[in-house]
């Protein structure tokens, strides 16, 4: 804050007489004097005057110095504090107050008023006036458009409108109450404008470490300010001090034609490859009315040039464990900037593998391809130029074709006991698994196989893995073979049918052996002419066969199947009947409901009849009324009912024989002519 500025009497006393008398005019009404006007004329006349009584009265002298000590006493009774703040700050373009107060120890009879400027050459002017009768503004100065008096009791406030920087400079107060005592105070006044925010630019090249000397890495400008703003610079936050041979800042001050400032300064600095990572920013502090603020420009991070120490190999794909077939890439880095050439071959190898920016592809990779790969950074910037280089151990897993004991085909006799085995060569640790049809039938490199029947032949599957790596997966196989004498696919080795005789019956026989059987029929009993064989289905172990036989009398069909280790036979015995017997042999039934309904209806229908005919010949009394009339006629009727039931029975089962002969092999309908019945066993 301005300090407000007392004038004592001593102050004031210190002034001459020729002051003095300049400023206390023996008349109020006498204007004081203009602006510039040269006030010693009238001091020189008083003094001229004085020296001529002194001349024409010597004896006047000493009266005349009683007057002046009397002059003296008064002045140190009577006199004014005039109070004035040391300086006032205010925005440009704002207004601007200056306050003059001031208080008389006695009253005076009149007070005068005048402000001051000081001007550039150190002149001051006048420019305003006031008394207790008039208050002027003084015309022809900068100011005579731009400032007002404001008067009050305790004194007068000078207000400036719309400020400028050209303002800026010592405002004086005089105040004078002539016997009264006068004073003068000063305040100077002080002009602010704020700058713009600071801009900051980095180098747009790279700025290497292996420099000796400073290098500008960027530059800060603050535009139009009053007074003249200050620049700091930072890095991360931490202000950047000028250091012998580490930093330096350049300041380039500019005084527009407006009057305000323009800043510029430029940062020169030892950069290290710590400051890649380095935020450098600049701030702009400035005053302002009462106080001090600060603008921080955006961070801004420079590109530092700096060698090679050290270099990084990685697989970049595939992720995980790599096996035979991928395809593989591996990228190696620097920590230069900027990076340097990147070039890779396998140890023990000068041979320079294609790469491209610091990748290596190999495609399709065998075995063949496991080692270590050594990658090694070209920059010439390198310390000693030493050579970095890093080194990546690479490993191509395999899995080799399953190899299956015994190979292809096993040929082994029933009862007996076979040990196959499933293998791989692998990098890791396998998994097998056998199948059979689809079906998986055991786990292990190993499979046994005890007690083989037929249905042990068939072809085996054995898969190997690899758990740790999907993908790795090969397979083989084994085809088993049994063999052994012929074995009837049925349990039945005898079957006993009858047939009335003309009648057709299929006899099948399937059986399974290897080597594949041979089945030969051997029939007695019917001609040779009246069966055929109509089904001979056959495959690698098994035989099957279908004979229709037509039967005339009692017959014995034998079915004979032959390999190189046995025989097995299978019979059928048939029973001729004749169409009056109802044949016995076992046969299907078929659905006779609708013969059975319309035996009821008709039984129904004779039943009507006959109980009408009974009614009729009641009513004309030829039968007997009595008890034992009518037990007769209930037996009669009775034994008629039960007579028709058996019939029905009879011809129920004579439509089932002919129905059961009319089907063929395979559950097939054969035609009504050939009056077969189909018997498998």
């Amino acid at each position: 804050m301005s300090q407000i500025s007392s004038h004592s009497q001593q102050d004031s006393t210190k002034r001459t007489d020729r002051q003095h008398l300049c400023n206390s005019t023996p008349s109020p009404s006498l204007s004081p004097a203009p602006p510039g006007q040269n006030c010693r004329a009238p001091l020189v006349r008083f003094i001229q005057m004085d020296n001529f009584r002194n001349m024409a009265l010597p004896n006047a002298s000493l009266l005349l110095f009683v007057l002046q000590m009397c002059a003296f006493a008064w002045q140190a009774w009577a006199r004014v504090d005039l109070r004035m703040e040391d300086t006032v700050e205010v925005y440009m373009d704002y207004s601007a107050e200056i306050p003059c107060l001031y208080n008389f120890t006695k009253k005076p009879t009149t007070v005068m008023i005048q402000w001051f400027v000081r001007e550039r050459d150190g002149r001051r002017v006048r420019i305003s006036f006031s008394d207790l009768t008039m208050q002027k503004v003084d015309e022809g100065t900068s100011y005579s458009d731009r400032i007002s008096v404001r008067s009050n009791s305790d004194g007068e406030t000078l207000t400036i409108q719309d400020v400028k920087l050209s303002d800026e400079r010592e405002f004086f107060c005089q105040v004078s109450g002539l016997a009264a005592g006068n004073d003068e105070g000063r305040t100077l006044l002080k002009v602010f404008d704020n700058p713009e925010p600071p801009v900051i630019e980095g180098v747009l090249s790279g700025v290497s470490v292996s420099d000796d000397s400073l290098a500008k890495i960027a530059s800060c400008e603050t535009r139009e300010g009053f007074p003249k703003p200050n620049i700091t610079w930072y890095r991360d936050h931490i202000p950047i001090h000028p250091a012998n041979g580490l930093a330096n800042m350049v300041t380039l001050v500019t005084r527009e034609s407006s009057g305000l400032y323009t800043v510029q300064s430029e940062l020169q600095y030892k950069v290290t490859k710590e400051d890649k990572d380095a935020h450098f920013s600049c701030e702009v502090s400035y005053f302002v009315p009462g106080a001090v603020r600060t603008s921080e420009s955006k961070g801004i991070n420079i590109t530092v040039h700096y060698p090679t120490t050290s270099v990084e190999i990685w697989k970049e794909s595939p992720e995980g464990l790599v096996k035979e077939g991928d395809t593989v890439e591996i990228r190696c880095q620097g920590d230069g900037n900027p990076p340097a050439p990147i070039i890779f071959n396998q140890e023990q190898s000068d041979v320079e593998l294609d790469s491209y920016q610091g990748l290596l592809v190999l495609k399709e990779v065998s075995r063949a391809d496991s080692g270590v790969y050594e990658c090694h950074s070209l920059d010439a910037d390198a310390v000693n130029h030493d050579e970095v280089v890093d080194t990546l151990q690479l490993i191509v897993h395999y899995l080799d074709p399953a190899v299956v004991v015994p190979k292809e085909s096993e040929v082994m006799l029933k009862g007996e006991s076979l040990t196959a085995t499933c293998n791989a060569l692998s990098s890791l640790e396998t998994t097998t698994v056998w199948f059979k049809d689809g079906i998986e039938v055991g786990r292990g490199h190993i499979m046994q196989l005890q007690d083989a029947t037929f249905d042990t032949a068939g072809q085996y599957d054995c898969e190997v893995s690899v758990a740790s790596l999907p993908g790795l997966l090969t397979s083989g196989s084994v085809h088993i073979i049994v063999q052994g004498s012929p074995q009837m696919k049925d349990a039945e080795r005898e079957i006993e049918l009858t047939e009335k005789v003309g009648g057709w019956v299929n006899l099948s026989c399937e059986v399974r052996g290897y080597p594949k059987p041979t089945i030969t029929w051997s029939i007695t009993g019917s001609q040779s002419q009246s069966w055929r064989e109509v089904v001979k289905r056959e495959t690698e172990e098994q035989v099957q066969s279908v004979v229709m036989l037509k039967v005339t009398t009692d017959t014995v069909a034998v079915c004979n199947s032959t390999n190189d280790f046995g025989i097995e036979t299978k019979t059928y015995s048939i029973r001729s009947i004749p169409f009056s017997q109802t044949p016995t042999a076992r046969k299907t039934s078929v659905d006779n409901s609708g013969v059975i309904i319309v035996v009821i209806i008709v039984s129904i229908l004779l039943l009507a009849i006959l109980g009408s005919v009974f009614y009729f010949l009641y009513k004309k009394g030829k039968l007997p009324c009595g008890r034992s009339g009518k037990q007769e006629i209930i037996n009669a009727y009775s034994t008629k009912e039960k007579t028709n039931k058996d019939d029905i029975v009879v011809e129920m089962k004579a439509k089932t024989e002919e129905s059961v002969l009319l089907k063929g092999v395979n559950g097939e309908q054969k035609p009504p002519i050939d009056q077969n019945s189909t018997l498998s066993s």
